[in-house]
């Protein structure tokens, strides 16, 4: 089959989910950012000793990990496998892998089409939270995603992609693949996130069923314009679709595919290159469709506005082939409190934006298909900075926003 890919406890409920005061705290669930401070105070997320963990990499549920001074060109993605470091992993692929490695401290480029395995700065240590079973899962930052990179972060002995299990301790590493443009990076770009989530046993407390239909009727979670009632099959699951139509009026930009020969992109650079040097737009014309051409990467919209309740996290799930021969995200958290209006308690303006790729063979999609899913599950408790709330935050009240390198188009 084709592989298209879309890159878009006993405690009791909180009676106003925005509210410090009243919030309630789990004993399971996603860390928020102050447990995330308080494990880099205690060495859990630690880094090495010349450089330290800064204010501005804690986020409302995850940390933003860097890279580190130098990047290995591979032949092959891999994973180490049980009893292996990434770095003897890589010694068996090419005895001579550390001669062709190339230095980041001052900037360096990573080429289109090319694999890198880079060290990060961080690394953990989860000893000390082998009772309470504490994991790591990791996912690009939302600006990687957009711009067609590829990042899943490996660890020493691992035997899966973006994921830190109980008890690890060691560094951390993160495969990078430019897939649309050539990028150049440094010491300390972030290209990927790194988010804890503490169980019971092998359970985490689940979103009761009645609290998921008190957060789809009261419209904190999602909401149309058409003000259609948000449907969900299964508790906990939010069903988003596409936007191909806009406001309906001809010629408007309901997409971005991304050009196949294109500048290099320095991320450091923010709202610097103008958009139609690497992106043509795609435009409402008659008919709220667009067939997707086979390995063309796309920026797409949800229909709906999304949002996420500051004492919840979302994810959009794996590719599902349910949803049709393509994928739409790659970088798929949403931090507590995107897109939610805190002082009506529900979903504000924020679309979710889809980073879309169909493979092999073309595939078409229609103005309101279903294209993926977002599970939303609990914090352990609320954020003290929630997302768009005393933080830096790029894409809230987001449309159809391209990464925040580019400049905003002039209407």
């Amino acid at each position: 089959m084709a592989d298209v890919a879309v890159k878009i406890d006993s405690s009791t409920e909180a009676q106003n989910p925005g509210s410090e005061s009243e919030s309630p705290i789990y004993s399971t669930g996603v860390l928020p950012y102050q447990a995330l401070k308080e494990m880099v105070k205690s060495g859990e997320i630690k880094t090495e000793i010349l450089t330290e963990i800064i204010e501005d990499q804690i986020q409302p549920a995850s940390i933003d990990l860097r890279l580190g001074h130098f990047a290995y060109p591979v032949d092959t993605s891999f994973l180490p496998g049980s009893g292996i470091k990434v770095l003897e992993k890589m010694r068996q692929l090419d005895e001579r892998f550390d001669d062709f490695k190339i230095d980041l401290r001052s900037g360096a480029v990573l080429e289109r089409g090319r694999v890198y395995v880079i060290p990060l700065l961080e690394e953990v240590n989860l000893k000390s939270s082998m009772k309470s079973e504490m994991r790591g899962f990791a996912n690009p930052k939302s600006s990687t995603g957009r711009l067609d990179i590829l990042t899943r972060l490996i660890t020493d002995e691992g035997t899966k992609f973006d994921q830190v299990r109980s008890g690890y301790e060691g560094k951390l590493y993160v495969e990078v693949a430019p897939r649309s443009f050539s990028i150049i990076v440094k010491t300390g770009t972030c290209l990927n996130q790194l988010r804890f989530r503490r169980t019971r046993g092998a359970e985490l407390q689940a979103i009761t069923s009645e609290k998921w239909k008190s957060l789809l009727e009261s419209g904190q979670i999602a909401y149309t314009q058409d003000n259609q009632k948000q449907s969900s099959e299964e508790t906990g699951k939010l069903r988003f679709t596409i936007d191909l139509q806009g406001s309906g009026a001809e010629g408007e930009i309901v997409g971005w595919r991304a050009k196949k020969h294109a500048k290099r992109i320095d991320l450091a650079k923010i709202n610097h290159y103008d958009p139609l040097d690497f992106w043509e737009p795609i435009c409402f014309h008659k008919s709220a469709s667009l067939i997707l051409d086979p390995d063309e990467f796309y920026i797409l919209m949800t229909k709906e506005a999304i949002a996420v309740p500051p004492d919840y996290a979302a994810e959009m799930l794996p590719y599902d082939t349910r949803a049709g021969e393509f994928r739409v995200h790659y970088a798929g958290f949403f931090d507590p409190g995107f897109g939610w209006d805190a002082l009506t308690g529900k979903a504000g303006s924020s679309r979710g934006v889809l980073e879309v790729r169909s493979h092999e063979v073309p595939f078409l999609l229609e103005h309101g298909q279903t294209v993926g899913w977002l599970r939303y599950e609990r914090m352990m408790a609320c954020p003290d900075k929630p997302y768009g709330q005393g933080i830096s935050s790029n894409y809230q009240n987001q449309t159809l926003k391209l990464a925040k390198q580019f400049r905003a188009m002039s209407a």
